[in-house]
């Protein structure tokens, strides 16, 4: 593993363990030549995922960028990193447990609002706003009328 620091190519793992996910191996790595500490991740990947964007082009998945997209819809939430990166590992497992290499940005950004519903309903409706490409305060009314419950009217 190359050193994030110097760029030295011989590091040194000092400490591995399960990450909190459990599907993960967290190592601490030490590198003699400039002395940085720093942390990797190892991850099982099933398959390599190729995302279909609405305009056609196809790009490689990029689980990075899904936890940015998800944690800046939950940015000043009551909610712990740790449920963040277990909800984030679900998505993943279940876009590789498909049985497909391609899958549609639409079907991702689906799995992503199922997920949020289940955790915050704000990070849920900022997330949406971004997906579904609001426009205007009566973007945000719309959505938000459908989310609350229908109450009878009263007598």
């Amino acid at each position: 593993m190359r050193c994030p620091f110097c760029g030295n190519l011989d590091t040194q793992v000092k400490d591995s363990r399960p990450a909190e996910d459990h599907v993960a191996i967290r190592r601490r790595r030490f590198c003699p030549a400039c002395g940085g500490r720093f942390t990797t991740y190892e991850r099982v990947q099933l398959r390599d995922l190729v995302v279909i964007k609405s305009n056609g082009r196809r790009e490689d998945f990029d689980r990075p960028k899904l936890e940015r997209s998800v944690r800046i819809s939950m940015q000043k939430r009551p909610i712990e990193p740790e449920r963040v990166d277990q909800m984030i590992s679900g998505i993943v497992r279940r876009l590789e447990s498909m049985g497909e290499t391609d899958i549609g940005s639409k079907q991702i950004g689906e799995i992503v609002m199922e997920a949020l519903a289940r955790i915050d309903t704000v990070a849920y409706v900022r997330f949406a706003s971004v997906y579904k490409n609001f426009q205007a305060a009566d973007d945000f009314d719309k959505f938000v009328s459908e989310l609350r419950p229908q109450t009878p009217p009263e007598d």
